[in-house]
């Protein structure tokens, strides 16, 4: 697999998300749900930027990734019709997975939470596991060089 030469450094990515009424609850703000899918979104464009696309990892490599764990932290609620910027940093490469920070925050001036402001704070450990087996498996070997790992 290759990068586009144009792909924003592999250690960080951003997306922006657009919230809508499917993802707030019964008072207009963001579920707390709803944000795990915004991260997953990030994740999943992340890694299709540095050119693995899960569906061939999963296909040819016998590859998933899953969430082995997870900590988030809610700052600030977001609303119906904000426009999120979702991001993430590798904090750590491992053999079979990895540890990202990944953050949310606001993008618009709307009177309840200056552009720039945190909403979320959490980090994810993803790890690599058999297709067939659900037990952990080594990430493909261009991708560990790409991140840097010795």
């Amino acid at each position: 697999m290759s990068r586009d030469a144009a792909a924003p450094p592999p250690h960080r990515f951003e997306i922006l998300v657009r919230v809508y009424y499917e993802d707030t609850d019964a008072g207009g703000i963001v579920y707390h749900a709803s944000w795990l899918r915004f991260m997953e979104r990030a994740r999943t464009d992340w890694l299709r930027s540095l050119g693995a696309h899960q569906v061939e990892l999963a296909e040819r490599d016998r590859l998933l990734f899953v969430v082995a764990a997870l900590s988030i932290r809610y700052l600030r609620p977001a609303r119906l019709d904000d426009l999120l910027r979702i991001d993430l940093e590798v904090l750590e490469t491992r053999r079979a997975s990895l540890r990202l920070a990944q953050r949310a925050w606001a993008t618009e001036p709307d009177g309840r939470a200056p552009p720039g402001t945190p909403l979320i704070d959490a980090e994810v450990r993803v790890a690599a596991v058999r297709r067939d087996a659900g037990r952990p498996a080594p990430l493909p070997g261009w991708l560990l060089n790409l991140l840097g790992h010795e």
